[in-house]
């Protein structure tokens, strides 16, 4: 039994194998031939077949040989050519000139000659400044200028546009200009200019012998009245701005004070 179960195990896989053959054999039968096209195989640089045009034909095609010379060659040539142009390219440089003197004579006729003076300040510094931070640059320059002259010790009339407009619309007049960069230095009645002028002037010790003569401050000092604000709420109407008069009987707008219901200082602002 386990002899004719074999044969029969033998019989059944013989066609299995013998149709895989079959089938593989129907792909290379001369009755049904399948053909396919082979491709062809090209080699470097370019069939002859190919066109090319332009500077790659060139390039194969040229004299020159291969890719390393041809690249040497253009890096030569691109060396000779840039030295070549060298000297033409060079222009003779101009001799230097000398620095001019920063005398303290010629900076103060030099200030004189614009002609801006403020009346009734020759003996004070008189700085026009913002105390708003609004702009930050200038809100430095103009804390940076006030420190310098402050270090000297002298006395400073400090006028601040924020706080009072007419000093604005005054600092206008003397200049004869509408748009007016903060801060503004007067000394002894004479415009020296903004913050860059005062830090020049400091750094190169010509700031002390404008500031010569000037009456000075105790150090440590600070105004009893005002406490260094310079401005104190107007005692006639107390910073409010109007006032009720009683011949009339309606209020009136108070002569005394500015926009912000301030009055100067009459201890260090006198």
């Amino acid at each position: 039994m386990d002899r004719f179960r074999d044969d029969e195990h033998r019989e059944i896989d013989k066609p299995k194998s013998s149709m895989m053959l079959n089938r593989s054999m129907t792909l290379h039968n001369a009755a049904n031939p399948i053909e396919f096209p082979e491709k062809p195989v090209y080699f470097y640089p370019s069939p002859p077949s190919i066109k090319r045009n332009g500077s790659v034909k060139k390039l194969h095609t040229s004299p020159s040989g291969s890719m390393g010379t041809s690249f040497k060659g253009t890096v030569k040539k691109l060396c000779s050519l840039f030295e070549s142009r060298k000297p033409s390219n060079l222009q003779p440089q101009s001799p230097t000139k000398p620095a001019k003197s920063f005398n303290s004579d010629s900076r103060v006729s030099s200030f004189s000659d614009l002609g801006f003076t403020l009346p009734g300040t020759k003996d004070s510094v008189v700085i026009y400044f913002t105390s708003l931070r609004g702009i930050r640059r200038t809100f430095e320059d103009c804390y940076t200028a006030r420190m310098i002259l402050k270090s000297y010790q002298v006395k400073i009339d400090e006028r601040d546009i924020s706080m009072d407009s007419a000093f604005k619309k005054e600092l206008q007049n003397v200049l004869d200009q509408k748009n007016v960069n903060l801060p503004q230095v007067f000394i002894k009645g004479k415009y020296i200019g903004g913050s860059e002028v005062i830090k020049q002037l400091n750094e190169m010790g010509e700031l002390s012998k404008l500031l010569r003569g000037l009456p000075l401050r105790p150090p440590g000092y600070m105004c009893e009245g005002c406490g260094d604000m310079r401005f104190l709420p107007c005692s006639h109407c107390d910073g409010s701005r109007k006032y009720f008069d009683e011949d009339e009987g309606q209020l009136r707008r108070c002569p005394d004070c500015n926009e912000n219901g301030l009055v100067r200082c009459p201890l260090c602002c006198s």
